[in-house]
Order: C-alpha cells, then structure tokens, then sequence
C-alpha cells in the first residue's frame, strides 16, 4: 500500500474532495468556499451568522467574505437581516434555494467512503485514512497518485525494476516515490 502519514493523507484526500466540489458546483457559477460558507452558516448560531464571523471562522480577509457574500445573496442562497438591536449588525441566513442546495449537495461518494471505513476495523488511523482516500479516488473516477512499489504495473525483470504502463524502467531510488501513472495493485 501507499507510504503516507497522517497528515498527508489527510491532505491528500482535502484536495481531491476541493477537486469534486468545483467540478460539481461551477455549472452552478459557484466556488467550492461558497458551498463552505453556506455549510457555516447552516450550522452557526443566531450570534455567529454575521460577516465577521465568517471571516474568523475561516480565516479570511474581509474583502474575499464580502465578494462570496454578494455572490451568495446575488444568486438567492442567503438573506441578509439587519438585527433588531444593534441595527450595526446583519445577520446572515439561508434563504430556502440556499437550504435546497445544502440538501442535495450530499454526495454519494462521500457516504460510500464512509461505510468502506464503518464496515472494518482498522489498526491505525493512517489505514483508516488510506481506505477513505482510495475509496473516494475510485468514486472520483480520479488517480491515484500512489508509490510506484504499490502499483499494478510495478514489476521486477532481470533484477530491474519496470513500469509496465510507461515501459520504463523504475529507479530503485524512486520506488516509494508518488507517480502519476500509479493504479493500485488488488
């Protein structure tokens, strides 16, 4: 299997799941972050769903919260209230397109990754990680990325070692290296 640790497993899967959400939501003219602050604000309270908030919860410059805002209430997903004490502050909500889009932004993908981990006990947390990461990838449609000595096409001629997908030979220096054209051995 692949020779990753926690945290670039962790990593690796993030940017595959980024990957799917801009495929998924720039039909719709929208940004994987928007999707993030609609999730926020779905989640937040009555006294988090302001701007600020928004801005400290994703670390954010206030410029780059109030360009996603405007594109948020532009295309109908949230509403802006002004609060009945302090007229200072807006509150943010989800209109009832907003809600609808964080209903079907459910993916079956991502349910199918977490019943590959629910259904085994795993020894560690990086084996764990690896059968969520591989099971998403297959979902995906997407590479693999993996270590060249974890790869269907790895092979060993004549003391060489070889690509059989490239027809070229595999350094041994580089066997534990990621390669593009990595598939992953059953």
């Amino acid at each position: 299997m692949q020779n990753l640790t926690t945290f670039k497993l962790i990593e690796r899967i993030s940017t595959l799941l980024r990957a799917e959400e801009r495929k998924k939501y720039a039909a719709l003219g929208l940004q994987p972050m928007h999707i993030q602050v609609l999730d926020y604000l779905n989640a937040c309270n009555s006294y988090s769903n302001t701007a600020a908030a928004v801005t400290e919860y994703f670390g954010l410059t206030k410029g780059t919260v109030s360009q996603t805002l405007q594109v948020l209430e532009r295309k109908g997903y949230i509403e802006k209230q002004i609060d009945v004490e302090d007229a200072r502050v807006v509150h943010l909500t989800l209109s009832k397109n907003g809600e609808q889009l964080l209903e079907n932004a459910d993916d079956d993908i991502f349910s199918q990754a977490q019943q590959a981990v629910l259904s085994k006990q795993y020894a560690s947390l990086d084996d764990a990680l690896r059968m969520t990461l591989v099971t998403l990838q297959e979902g995906c449609n997407a590479k693999s990325f993996g270590s060249c000595d974890s790869c269907i096409n790895f092979n060993v001629e004549d003391n060489h070692y070889l690509c059989s997908a490239t027809r070229l030979p595999v350094y041994q220096i580089e066997t534990h290296k990621i390669c593009r054209e990595h598939r992953l051995a059953a």
